[in-house]
């Protein structure tokens, strides 16, 4: 099987060091560069093509938040998972924005980085979960007050039922074996959510799911 091709990009070189002795010791995991700031990201993006760029947002050039847009907009299909000191809501839903698949702080345990590793490059979408569900809170909340919960825009029960497992961080083929349909009927089925709903990507998915309250932040 294919390992999972990773990039990091980190300004510490301790850091980097860190990294690279922990996800070494993982059989499906390489990492095929390094590099120490933004524009350096984006040039080895191009160039190495890894399935995962592992960003951090503090950057002596370019912060992760613009590395990631140009990167997901030169490069769709590369994931980006951020890995940063920064826990707060404002620098989450901003790199989501952006366009990254994940959100790991330094503090995690090594365990959680690995999970999210795998998760982002199965297509999923890895929310710490102790950020997650405070932010998810908060999100909720504003939501409600926005009268955002309303219904849920004409999707069908099934579509509904396929969007929420997205949300949850299930693959296709985990959606497909929990509902017993076909691959290609979820993805037909999300393909159609996203047209319902003017969506291009599956974070603009799960922050929809968190306006419409569909994600059990108790879970």
């Amino acid at each position: 099987m294919p390992k999972i091709r990773l990039l990091m990009v980190d300004d510490h070189e301790i850091v980097r060091a860190g990294l690279r002795m922990l996800l070494q010791t993982q059989p499906d995991i390489e990492i095929v560069g390094e590099v120490s700031n933004g524009r350096a990201a984006i040039a080895q993006a191009r160039q190495l093509l890894p399935d995962i760029v592992l960003m951090d947002i503090s950057l002596p050039d370019m912060d992760g938040f613009e590395a990631t847009r140009q990167i997901k907009r030169a490069l769709p299909n590369v994931a980006i998972l951020a890995l940063t000191m920064h826990e707060s809501d404002e620098y989450f839903f901003k790199m989501l924005n952006a366009g990254a698949s994940g959100y790991v702080p330094k503090k995690a345990a090594p365990t959680d980085l690995v999970a999210a590793i795998r998760t982002v490059h199965d297509g999923g979408v890895f929310l710490y979960p102790s950020l997650a569900k405070s932010l998810v809170r908060d999100y909720m909340g504003r939501a409600a007050e926005s009268g955002e919960r309303a219904a849920l825009d004409g999707l069908t029960d099934r579509e509904q039922e396929v969007l929420k497992l997205i949300a949850d961080g299930s693959t296709n083929q985990e959606i497909a074996d929990k509902l017993t349909i076909s691959v290609k009927t979820v993805e037909r089925h999300r393909a159609n959510i996203m047209g319902k709903l003017n969506l291009h990507s599956r974070t603009e998915l799960v922050k929809y799911a968190i306006r419409k309250g569909m994600i059990d932040v108790e879970g």
